[in-house]
């Protein structure tokens, strides 16, 4: 037998003939180099410390089928959770600024302001010293699970490991299989005796209703203070970005380009409708109002006599000489002398003119103004689009009208180039007043609510936040590793690529965890954490180099949705198609299926409660069948991969679909079914218990055997034999 392609290393033991021997193990190598054919060249920066076992079995038809299993670390164990320690502190300092900048507040709120800022100041300063230790560290990419209760490392998975069997047959081509183990995503520092995340959420909810009214705050729901923060996540990507482009305008304009001039006018009004939008929401409107009512000296409608319009604080000039005037409608005058917007006067304001904020204080609040604020940025976007039209239906009439070129010269002298910039300048800039006028009030109203939120939380909200961020990094650590994993793996595979960019992929994660005791508190941060990974989208992007630095994943973005960019080598980036190569956001359906195998699970069955593993399997089924069904929409089953079991998907879901509602001990059927609808729909298999040693290594060996038997012709003698070896060369 050639030896050859195995990695260069120590050989524990190497036979030649295995007649006879109960383990047929070949070769076993430790501690040597990617292999190329497993890896490929490139993946060694991600891949490290190899260990390689070679196995020969016989098939049905007494040929030898040769078995290479290799394990490694990945370096995403470490690089994942550091980047998002540093998006962590970037985003709470964000929101430390953002409270600061809401302005004078009541004595009451301000003081729970400062308090809530002191808590932020704390986790950030905890955050810090947990990178300040990953820094130091050297060694294997991997935390062992003697170090799972460590605290500088509790952001990092355990035993976080790829494994990948390749089989070869005679007159076959080769085939491999992938699977990441990795242990359960949980917070183990912390511990679990008041249980895990799924339920911890559930009871700080129902406190933060009574702490609401203890505060003198609003309580928000859980849907709402999402909204609030996606509302502050667009406000922080739309509106640098119309800005931007109401610059790029005013440059075309300058350059009379036409085509580019109505490119960026389409870019612009798109994004500010998206803009405009976003913003159209009651929470925006109700929060405005609960600010104004915090502001010192608030008076309320009934305790003010006072005329509305007298009570409306108005707006001080942008620049000298411009008329004081309220943000009421704007009308577009004169569109084609390009005179810039006016507004309708109010009445004289009843004393001197002050600064005032955003929202006026000593002042009864006009419910209204916002509406009128707000449809003002639609309007001055009309009004732009409006003069831009006029100007290119203007440009165009002249040079019909003026085929002869000398003519042609004289009229565009007497038209220099940056006229059409002079006539759209004051639209665009009264644009972008009201577009910033807009955010800073949007800014200051959601950032209130998240105010109101972490007041009724202290200090039980972020201790669960703080534990939602330690099971979150473990468990985008493990999907961050599989997705590269499956991507430089299909690479080559047309279908796999298809489906990717018009679908995605389902990443399903087999737990091994006991619904007793303290694995039960595993189990519920399991489930949030892997809940959690969809606000996780990829792309794929161009590598600056081939330099393994180059080479590493990049996660940006912030708690409510982050996005993983995967840098291909140059090479690997042309072979894809263009839909990915232009970074369209990939998606992934994670889903969970759990099923105890161990004592303590045989006890919970007996005399415990395992609704919580019948709720999880349940729950997660459903997201499998609706994926199935996206992708039978929208993907050819040619893409999808070739099996030598005869039934189909639609089958195997609807016998998993029976199995999560059967009653029965330990029904290890429903984790199969998964495991193979899984690897049928092209997708990323993850087996995972307590610390991803003896349950998983168990799950994987036992998978791997199944598949020689059912894709490979292992004999049936052979079976329990190779099963045995397997166990026993288990590292």
């Amino acid at each position: 037998m050639k030896m050859g392609e195995i990695e260069d290393g120590e050989a524990d033991h190497i036979t030649a003939d295995i007649q006879g021997q109960k383990c047929a193990l070949v070769c076993e190598s430790l501690h040597g180099t990617t292999n190329d054919k497993d890896y490929g060249p490139r993946m060694s920066a991600l891949f490290k410390n190899p260990v390689c076992k070679v196995y020969r079995f016989q098939t049905v038809d007494s040929k030898w089928m040769l078995v290479r299993e290799q394990m490694a670390e990945s370096t995403l164990s470490f690089t994942i959770p550091k980047q998002l320690i540093t998006l962590h502190i970037q985003e709470d300092s964000r929101r430390i600024q953002e409270l600061k900048d809401l302005g004078e507040l009541s004595p009451h709120w301000d003081n729970l302001r400062r308090e809530v800022i002191t808590r932020y100041d704390q986790v950030i300063r905890s955050y810090q010293e947990n990178l300040e230790e990953l820094d130091k560290l050297t060694g294997p990419s991997f935390k062992p699970s003697c170090s799972k209760a460590q605290k500088y490392l509790e952001f990092i998975p355990i035993n976080l490991h790829t494994q990948r069997m390749r089989v070869t047959c005679p007159r076959k081509t080769d085939a491999f299989y992938d699977i990441i183990t990795v242990g359960a995503p949980a917070a183990h520092f912390q511990g679990f005796k008041s249980g895990g995340l799924q339920r911890l959420l559930g009871r700080y909810e129902n406190e933060k209703k009574s702490y609401s009214t203890a505060y003198q705050c609003i309580y928000y729901s859980p849907e709402q203070t999402a909204r609030a923060r996606d509302v502050l996540g667009t406000l922080s990507e739309l509106q640098p970005l119309i800005g931007s482009l109401a610059d790029r305008l005013l440059q075309a304009a300058q350059q009379r380009c036409a085509h580019a001039l109505r490119d960026t006018l389409k870019s612009l009004a798109e994004k500010t409708e998206q803009f405009v939008h976003a913003l159209k929401d009651e929470l925006v409107k109700s929060a405005l109002l609960a600010l104004h009512a915090a502001r010192p000296g608030y008076v309320s409608k009934t305790q003010t006599q006072t005329p509305p319009l007298q009570t409306r604080a108005p707006q001080m000039p942008s620049h000298p000489g411009q008329t004081v005037t309220e943000p009421d409608a704007v009308v577009c005058n004169n569109v084609a002398g390009a005179q810039t917007p006016t507004k309708e006067e109010p009445p004289p304001p009843a004393g001197p003119l002050e600064r005032q904020d955003s929202i006026p204080h000593h002042k009864e609040y006009d419910e209204e103004e916002w509406d009128r604020v707000w449809a003002n940025v639609a309007k001055s976007l009309n009004c732009v689009i409006a003069l831009v039209d006029k100007l290119q239906e203007q440009d165009n009439n002249n040079q019909e009208s003026t085929p002869d070129q000398a003519l042609a010269d004289v009229i565009t002298s007497h038209n220099p180039t940056g006229e059409w910039r002079e006539q759209l300048s004051p639209l665009v800039a009264s644009l972008k007043e009201c577009v910033t006028e807009v955010g800073d009030r949007a800014q200051k109203s959601m950032t209130f609510v998240l105010l109101q939120e972490a007041v009724c939380s202290i200090p039980q909200g972020l201790f669960l936040q703080q534990r939602r961020d330690v099971v979150f990094s473990q468990a985008l650590s493990a999907l961050a590793c599989g997705f590269v994993m499956r991507l430089y793996a299909g690479l080559e595979d047309k279908g796999f690529l298809q489906q990717l960019h018009l679908v995605g992929l389902v990443a399903q994660f087999e737990s091994l965890l006991s619904t007793y005791s303290e694995e039960i508190g595993m189990l519920e941060d399991m489930e949030t954490g892997i809940s959690d990974l969809h606000r996780v989208t990829f792309r794929i992007t161009e590598a600056k180099s081939d330099d393994p630095a180059d080479l590493q994943p990049v996660v940006s973005g912030r708690r409510d949705h982050y996005t993983v960019e995967v840098p291909l080598p140059q090479q690997s980036f042309q072979m894809i198609p263009p839909e990915l190569r232009e970074g369209k956001p990939l998606q992934v359906y994670p889903v969970l299926f759990n099923v105890g195998i161990n004592e303590q699970q045989t006890i919970a069955e007996r005399f415990g409660d395992i609704s919580l593993q019948e709720r999880i399997n349940q729950r997660n089924f459903e997201i499998l069948d609706g994926y199935f069904k996206t992708l039978s929409d929208k993907v050819p089953s040619e893409c999808l991969p070739c099996f030598q079991t005869q039934m189909d998907v639609k089958e195997l879901l609807e016998t998993l679909g029976q199995n999560v509602v059967t009653k029965k001990r330990k029904n290890v059927e429903i984790l199969w079914l998964a495991g193979t609808i899984c690897r049928r729909l092209n997708g990323i298999r993850f087996t995972s218990c307590k610390s991803a040693k003896d349950r998983t290594s168990m799950s994987v060996t036992l998978e791997q055997c199944a598949l020689l038997r059912d894709e490979h012709q292992l004999n049936k003698d052979y079976f329990i034999r190779a099963l045995d070896c397997m166990r026993r060369a288990c590292v």
